[in-house]
């Protein structure tokens, strides 16, 4: 075994561990589907804003108006549950 040799062994070696390094580093295929979930949540959240805002009478209920128009999603899911009794 001459030396060339020798340097081709390294250089297998170090494009191993690389390729190895490659396959750790990789992202998990994403799935670039439809996604309007967003979208009508962001609509939703504008007219939930607009309508609390609109019959707030001081600045601190307009606050309040913006928190609720956050989190009413999940006091329509609240209350379908219930009513639906699960």
């Amino acid at each position: 075994m001459d030396n060339s040799d020798v340097g081709m062994k390294d250089k297998s070696m170090q494009d191993d561990r690389q390729s190895d390094k490659t396959k750790k580093c990789r992202l998990p295929k994403r799935s670039y589907g439809s996604h309007h979930s967003g979208a009508i949540y962001g609509m939703g959240f504008i007219g939930a804003a607009i309508y609390y805002i609109s019959g707030a009478g001081t600045f601190w209920m307009g606050v309040v108006g913006i928190i609720k128009a956050v989190f009413w999603p999940a006091a329509v899911v609240y209350g379908l549950l219930k009513y639906l009794g699960m």
